[in-house]
């Protein structure tokens, strides 16, 4: 069994958010949850994808599931962006794939330049009051805080400026406490000429990431968010971790479409069985 390590939403290999693939034989499924868990907490990255082909002629192409270290998730745009990636670059797929998820049917879309377009339901953003403790364990006062809905389970915190988001150091325990899965700071560009119209870091701790270095999902989010303020449904938001990367982001009503690179940067065997 091939593991991959994928590297997105970026075109350089060690940066934007590394994400393992492995991609299974139609005839063995997913194997149990645990001997999943187990994998991706041996590669020990933010997520894992798994996928399996399904049966022609029904309204996905593959079966998708996504894993932290620590827990399965609903949703996650790089692990879905570096499956993408791998089905494309390995010809077991072209063009167009739809995926079964828990979220739902995800369609990803490679084009010519090898960017990838992934299509995701659009986060529904609920405005709430700030939760206690939440500025003391980001150390920086929110301007407004929302509920990110179901799938997410994020708070998404607008912060001052760019340089706030930008020297963060939370108290990752505290924020573990205050959402169901994690917070996304963000906060409008300093310099557009940049390249980018906002910026964003995200905490996961609560299932086991501290700091996630470029999150797909939470750009479903991020973009109506912004649209609202910017007045435009096409946006770039940069994530400013360590690593960083770029999603481009289209709003289409209860849809958001985000367009990013991938490399593979690790072709390797799994020398268990599932």
């Amino acid at each position: 069994m091939r593991i991959r390590i994928v590297d997105t939403f970026t075109d350089r290999p060690f940066t934007g958010n590394p994400a393992g693939v492995l991609l299974l034989d139609s005839d063995h499924a997913f194997a149990d949850d645990e001997q999943l868990q187990r994998i991706a907490m041996e590669l020990n990255l933010s997520e894992t994808a798994f996928a399996h082909p399904l049966p022609p002629g029904g309204g996905a192409d593959w079966a998708l599931r996504w894993f932290t270290p620590t827990t399965e998730v609903d949703m996650c745009g790089h692990a879905t962006l570096a499956t993408a990636h791998v089905l494309h670059t390995t010809q077991a797929a072209s063009g167009t794939v739809r995926f079964a998820a828990r979220c739902g049917i995800l369609t990803t879309t490679a084009h010519p330049e090898g960017t990838v377009t992934l299509d995701f339901p659009t986060a529904p953003l609920t405005p709430e009051t700030a939760p206690a403790g939440l500025a003391a364990a980001l150390g920086a006062a929110p301007l407004s805080v929302h509920d990110t809905g179901p799938h997410l389970g994020d708070l998404l915190v607008e912060l001052a400026d760019e340089a706030t988001v930008r020297e963060l150091t939370p108290d990752l325990a505290a924020l573990s406490r205050l959402s169901r899965r994690g917070v996304i700071a963000t906060a409008a560009a300093e310099d557009p000429a940049q390249g980018y119209d906002f910026v964003s870091r995200g905490f996961f701790p609560r299932v086991g990431i501290d700091e996630d270095p470029v999150t797909g999902s939470a750009h479903t989010a991020l973009a109506p968010f912004w649209s609202v303020r910017f007045g435009r449904g096409e946006l770039t938001g940069l994530q400013a971790s360590a690593r960083s990367g770029l999603v481009r982001t289209s709003l289409r009503g209860d849809r958001t479409l985000m367009t990013g690179s991938a490399v593979t940067v690790i072709d390797g065997e799994l020398l268990t069985a599932l």
